[in-house]
């Protein structure tokens, strides 16, 4: 056993003497075996149906998707690393009736997140929910109180939260490495290409496109939306901000040791192309903390220009130093003079850049095991939704200033927007009759 297994398995012992034993009661698939099913497997969701099935003791054992043809190529992807065919289901609502498996992985559309989570929170599964784990701040919170009322475990997919060098250098910052932290500043950049004026036309003969919308309030189908531009409609999407931001956002929270922002402020536009995107291309976040603290985020969606050599990434600032982590599983500490590198950690962990879910496979691994492993009750959740639902409302407050043009204020005890209704009608969102989420 090499050093980083042993404190991997070491971490997961202890984390469960801290755990009541309801938290890890286990009912379901025999012999340890955990049995999941993957909604949503374009692209993203075909990464994660793999991926679980490439793990110990673990099966795919039903693929959901609204599209059957990529239902049938995530099938076939599946049962070419296990030699069997997992069940294709197009439905959710006639997945979630089938009591032979234990999660449900959620990769669909952005409006589905939440959604889709509590309906199988409902069911008695866990689940584990793509980033953002919500399309508003009133999905995120029902999805936690849904997580508390129904027992069951919900993992969000901020993976860097397993990344062990990540933890270790937040770790570092609680010991004071570069004296009291106090900004962070995060960024994300990508070289998108225009996603045109779309026609309304009739959807495709292989998708259904009324229960792609499911809970979202109908739409006619447009020739630019499916599969991927759907990130840049409000109606069904969250923009650049929770695409990606999701990601650095969460690791900054985390380091600076805060929940619940007291002030956000955004800016930006559409400023690349002219067409049919309605989230900005180019957006700046930031945010004020109640522990004097701050932070900002800054996305570039169609100029790649890099930041401290990296597409994306987080720096601390410190009274005695710095703390640069950029993408991965690397960083590095600089003095108070940011002149010296004081301590530089590596992780040679292969990047294949060419990969567009998941240049880093086999870290995210670690996150998906995680999850696994706290379903058999061998370990606590590394990215639990109480966590997820804080990291996902701060782009979703920074949109929301955005589209209102105005400085926000915020409750530093749960992040609601103070003494501004029109902001708050953003707050939530309308729903198709009869997909109403009801805890």
């Amino acid at each position: 056993m090499n050093r980083k297994t042993f404190i991997y398995n070491s971490g997961l012992a202890a984390a469960s003497m801290f755990l009541p034993k309801s938290v890890f009661a286990f009912t379901g698939s025999p012999a340890n075996k955990v049995v999941v099913a993957v909604m949503g497997t374009n692209g993203r969701g075909e990464f994660l149906a793999n991926s679980f099935a490439k793990l110990p003791d673990v099966e795919v054992g039903y693929i959901c998707d609204v599209d059957e043809t990529v239902l049938a190529k995530t099938i076939e992807s599946v049962a070419k690393i296990t030699g069997k065919k997992p069940q294709g289901v197009t439905d959710i609502r006639k997945l979630l009736e089938k009591k032979d498996f234990d999660a449900l992985v959620v990769a669909a559309p952005d409006h589905w997140h939440t959604p889709a989570s509590i309906m199988a929170l409902q069911a008695g599964k866990h689940v584990y929910v793509e980033k953002p784990c919500s399309h508003n701040p009133q999905e995120g919170e029902w999805l936690v109180k849904a997580q508390q009322k129904y027992n069951k475990l919900v993992q969000m997919g901020s993976q860097r939260r397993s990344f062990s060098n990540v933890q270790d250098a937040v770790k570092k910052l609680r010991e004071g490495a570069i004296g009291r932290v106090y900004f962070a500043r995060g960024w994300y950049t990508n070289q998108r290409a225009s996603i045109g004026k779309g026609k309304e036309v009739a959807p495709p003969a292989n998708l259904n496109f009324d229960l792609w919308q499911g809970p979202a309030p109908r739409r006619k189908y447009r020739d630019n939306l499916v599969h991927y531009n759907w990130h840049w409609f409000w109606h069904w999407g969250t923009g650049e901000a929770l695409n990606n931001g999701t990601h650095e956002l969460d690791v900054i929270r985390w380091g600076l040791g805060v929940d619940y922002p007291v002030k956000v402020v955004s800016a930006g536009g559409r400023f690349q192309f002219q067409d049919d995107w309605e989230t900005p291309d180019t957006q700046t976040i930031t945010y004020n903390f109640a522990n004097n603290t701050g932070c900002t985020w800054e996305g570039r969606s169609c100029n790649r220009f890099e930041s401290e050599g990296s597409g994306r990434g987080v720096i601390f600032y410190g009274d005695q130093g710095t703390l640069v982590y950029v993408t991965g599983n690397s960083y590095s500490i600089y003095d108070k003079e940011n002149k010296k590198v004081v301590l530089e950690v590596k992780d040679d962990t292969p990047m294949d850049p060419t990969n567009k879910v998941s240049p880093f496979e086999k870290l995210e691994f670690v996150h998906l095991t995680n999850f696994v492993e706290a379903i058999r009750g061998n370990a606590k959740l590394n990215a639990p939704i109480e966590e997820g639902h804080k990291s996902t409302l701060l782009p979703q407050l920074g949109n929301i200033a955005y589209r209102t043009g105005r400085v926000l204020t915020c409750d530093p005890s749960n992040g609601h927007i103070l003494n501004d209704k029109e902001a708050m009608k953003l707050w939530g969102r309308e729903y198709e009759k009869g997909w109403e989420p009801k805890i």
